[in-house]
């Protein structure tokens, strides 16, 4: 049967995203009547990432899709948005944020960003055997199945991402052999679950002052942090030239360009170090070292710290971290349009426990952010460096300030090494709350 949207073209749908953008800041610069108190209470972030979903949901866009051919044989069709976002415009962003940052004032932000991190690390970890345990009660049958087909084994897989990435992800596939023809409803369950806490988060940063005095959170680090940067902006700030914006343009995809050429040698490299390791359990810790992905984010963002320390961090004063803003929106949109919200009705079973799961995950941060007293940025970065991995924790940062992505990135990198291991853990849990 064919699930065809409406448009399937990607310059059609890259046109409609940015329609879709446009619209959002509009109405967000309207500062009286119905605008102004609509976005007093939902971001223009979480917009651009809720309306793309809509349309995704009402079918005239999909990520993905299905024909039929004259043979009778099914055709799989896809958007390639997501991947060039995430490739290439992420990349850039992540440079243009990073060129006018101060590292010291970042590791300034102190112990309780790596705390929160590691919370939101410990409530993946624990979160999917209580889940199992509390949803066993209700419906036994939900966490059951055997061999291969043991729904432990498919949410292991959701460990390793949610604590990783996709490297970390698919290592725990192999791991554990979880029946590959149903693999697909973890996927879904991934994208589902993960996408609705991403988008609860961005809806809280447009609270974030109630919510730090809730907390009773010192933010005094991040404000010193953002004050720095926007005085060191304003200090510099000019009216660009085409020379400043080419340039920019020339330090953003240059460095993109960079972090391509090694990742395609470093990932492959390394991926046949690991190969070689005797040890199944130490080769699949290290599965993420041949992730393409995982070297040209940590690539880029090295170039940028390092050009941080050079004039070319003045090119912040003609804008630099506003061209990266706009490709962090580009990326949310095409985020977004992952989303169909229908489709959460499906593999209910699944989608409860992993609601559970990231509930847990959730209540832990907040436990821990209310007896530490850490910042509501604290409480988003640690879950999203977990969950979101390198993609969307940079996202989340920016919202607060773009000099803030790249603690995202960090922490998110730090997420990429202990993933599998702290998802094998999980797992072991798992395993037993399912068998017992």
């Amino acid at each position: 049967m064919e699930n065809t949207p409406i448009f399937t073209n990607d310059t059609i749908v890259f046109g409609l995203l940015m329609l879709a953008l446009g619209f959002i800041f509009y109405t967000e610069s309207i500062k009286t009547g119905f605008w102004s108190k609509f976005y007093k209470i939902v971001p223009g972030l979480f917009m651009a990432y809720m309306v793309p979903a809509l349309f995704t949901t009402m079918g005239l866009i999909a990520p993905e899709w299905e024909t039929i051919d004259t043979s009778g044989n099914v055709v799989e069709h896809s958007t390639n948005l997501y991947y060039v976002s995430s490739r290439y415009l992420l990349p850039a962003a992540l440079v243009l944020m990073t060129l006018s940052i101060d590292l010291k004032a970042v590791f300034n932000l102190g112990w309780r960003a790596l705390i929160m991190f590691f919370t939101g690390t410990l409530g993946i970890v624990i979160g999917g055997p209580i889940a199992i345990l509390l949803i066993s009660m209700v419906s036994p049958e939900t966490v059951g199945g055997v061999g291969p087909d043991a729904v432990w084994r498919g949410l292991s897989t959701l460990a390793g991402s949610w604590i990783g990435g996709g490297a970390n992800q698919t290592a725990m596939l192999e791991i554990y052999g979880y029946n590959q023809k149903l693999y697909g409803g973890m996927v879904f369950v991934d994208i589902v679950i993960a996408n609705i806490w991403m988008a609860l988060l961005l809806i809280g940063i447009g609270k974030r002052k109630r919510i730090n005095k809730w907390l009773g959170a010192d933010t005094s680090s991040i404000e010193a942090l953002k004050e720095k940067v926007s005085a060191f902006t304003n200090k510099i700030k000019r009216n660009p030239s085409l020379t400043d914006l080419m340039i920019i343009a020339a330090i953003s995809f240059g460095t993109v360009s960079i972090a391509h050429l090694c990742s395609n040698f470093l990932a492959p490299f390394f991926d046949g170090v690991v190969a070689n390791i005797e040890s199944s359990t130490t080769r699949n810790i290290f599965t993420f070292l041949g992730s393409k992905f995982f070297w040209m984010i940590s690539i880029a963002t090295i170039i940028a710290i390092l050009l941080s320390f050079t004039k070319a961090k003045n090119y912040e004063g003609a804008g630099a971290s506003k061209f990266g803003s706009v490709f962090i929106y580009i990326l949310v949109a095409s985020i977004g349009m992952k989303m169909d919200l229908t489709l959460i009705f499906d593999n209910a079973g699944l989608i409860v426990i992993g609601a559970v799961w990231m509930t847990i995950h959730a209540g832990l941060l907040i436990l821990v952010a209310k007896l530490i007293k850490a910042p509501y940025f604290f409480l988003a970065i640690g879950s999203q460096a977990n969950v979101g991995g390198a993609a969307s924790a940079p996202i989340v940062a920016s919202a607060f300030h773009p000099s803030l992505a790249t603690v995202g990135v960090l922490l998110a990198v730090v997420g990429y090494a202990i993933g599998t291991v702290a998802a094998i853990l999980c797992t072991i849990l798992m395993e037993l709350a399912a068998v017992s």
